[in-house]
């Protein structure tokens, strides 16, 4: 085992994530610019997309973080069947979902089952199709909706917080069914539909526009919230959750919808379109 996969399994995941939600919420100038300036140079942070486009304006690190983009910075598919990429980032891996099984990467497979904390929720998506985008730092870290949606609920789950960089997905089985998460159910015009943001080492911070902060806290058992009735119905494009630090979203869609041929790595950006419904006839 390589020394950095080592340490994913021996480091203290939720303690070295408490002291990092804490350090990019100090407003101490010096210090907060110090993290951005670093972030902005090692990364090629473009900041001319943000709607405050000086980096040091901002209150702490993780305001700059989760920055806003200006006004056209992200624009929708304008076909409406089209699913819009819910976030900026890479795409990890994206296909058919087979007999409820989902590919991580070479030799490593889970369970939607697994991974939704459900098995009556996995159901809809037996042989449907998943995506999962990977956000780095360099990335605009708002997560949108890739489909019009009702929230029915919502399950956080707990789990460790391993790194969900690409050498971690490669070497750790189960990586994304293992890891602290919160799962987002929506139903569309099409059927039932989720975006899964997944937490990561040091960035295991999650908030959503209907409730605010939802990890942390940490969750030590299932938590599900019946969100029928809420009437919390987002647009297709709108934002739906954020992360305090970046990480994960992976979407899993019913039979009915194909996506567009999808490669590991390729750069994608919110709004951008990623499939589309195209009837009963994809399920053939």
């Amino acid at each position: 085992m390589k020394p950095n996969v080592l340490l994913q399994y021996i480091l203290p995941h939720r303690f070295l994530s408490r002291i990092v939600y804490q350090a990019t919420r100090w407003e101490w100038a010096p210090w907060k610019n110090f993290l951005i300036r670093e972030i902005v140079q090692r990364y090629a942070v473009d900041m001319s997309q943000a709607a405050q486009p000086d980096p040091f304006a901002y209150q702490h690190f993780n305001a700059f973080f989760t920055r806003k983009l200006k006004a056209g910075a992200r624009e929708a598919d304008p076909n409406p069947l089209a699913i819009v990429s819910p976030a900026d980032g890479r795409i990890s891996q994206s296909g058919r979902i087979r007999d409820g099984r989902i590919f991580q990467a070479k030799g490593q497979e889970y369970s939607a089952a697994e991974l939704l904390g459900d098995e009556a929720a996995a159901v809809p998506f037996r042989n449907g199709s998943f995506v999962t985008i990977y956000l780095s730092p360099r990335d605009y870290h708002r997560v949108h909706m890739p489909l019009e949606g009702e929230l029915t609920g919502t399950t956080h789950v707990p789990g460790r917080i391993f790194s969900v960089a690409p050498f971690a997905v490669e070497a750790i089985p189960r990586l994304f069914a293992r890891n602290e998460r919160l799962v987002c159910h929506f139903q569309g015009e099409h059927g039932p539909f989720v975006s899964v943001m997944v937490g990561a080492i040091l960035v295991s911070s999650v908030a959503t526009v209907w409730d605010g902060m939802a990890i942390p806290p940490y969750a030590s058992e299932i938590i599900r919230n019946d969100c029928r009735g809420r009437n919390v119905k987002l647009e297709r494009f709108a934002e739906m959750a954020r992360f305090n630090m970046g990480s994960t979203v992976i979407l899993l869609l019913p039979e009915g919808y194909t996506l567009d041929e999808l490669k590991p790595q390729q750069q994608v950006i919110v709004g951008q379109r990623i499939g589309t419904w195209t009837g009963a006839s994809a399920a053939q």
